[in-house]
């Protein structure tokens, strides 16, 4: 009788896992859509793109006492940016004295679903709203 206990007790240590499993990647799965392995890899570019204008905008403002604009970050050096975007996604930068904030405008005419991306003197990427 006392193995009989013990096979139960397996049993639901095993469904209790089972649960806690699925539960686990069943989440994770409505968290992150699957998407082409292509787009997957123009968003790491993009993303990519934009920490490097952020930068660029960290060296602008130590040299100038101020952000500025894409065209200010070229002009100055700071910045080389052979074109103004990528696989359809556009940037945006608006600055100012003490901020800045650089946006990667998704081409939704042509990726419908796909995510625009923002990053400020934070230096964190946040989907733009």
């Amino acid at each position: 009788m006392r193995s009989l206990g013990s096979l139960v007790a397996v049993l639901v240590v095993a469904a209790v896992v089972g649960l806690i499993y699925k539960y686990y990647f069943s989440q994770n799965q409505s968290a992150a859509p699957v998407s082409h392995p292509q787009q997957t890899i123009d968003v790491a570019g993009v993303k990519n793109d934009l920490l490097g204008m952020a930068q660029a905008e960290r060296v602008y403002q130590a040299e100038h006492t101020s952000y500025g604009s894409l065209d200010d970050l070229v002009t100055s050096g700071a910045m080389t940016m052979k074109k103004p975007g990528r696989d359809g996604y556009t940037y945006e930068a608006t600055a100012s004295a003490e901020s800045f904030r650089i946006i990667a405008h998704c081409p939704s005419a042509t990726l419908p679903g796909c995510t625009s991306y923002v990053i400020d003197q934070t230096m964190e990427i946040q989907p733009a709203p």
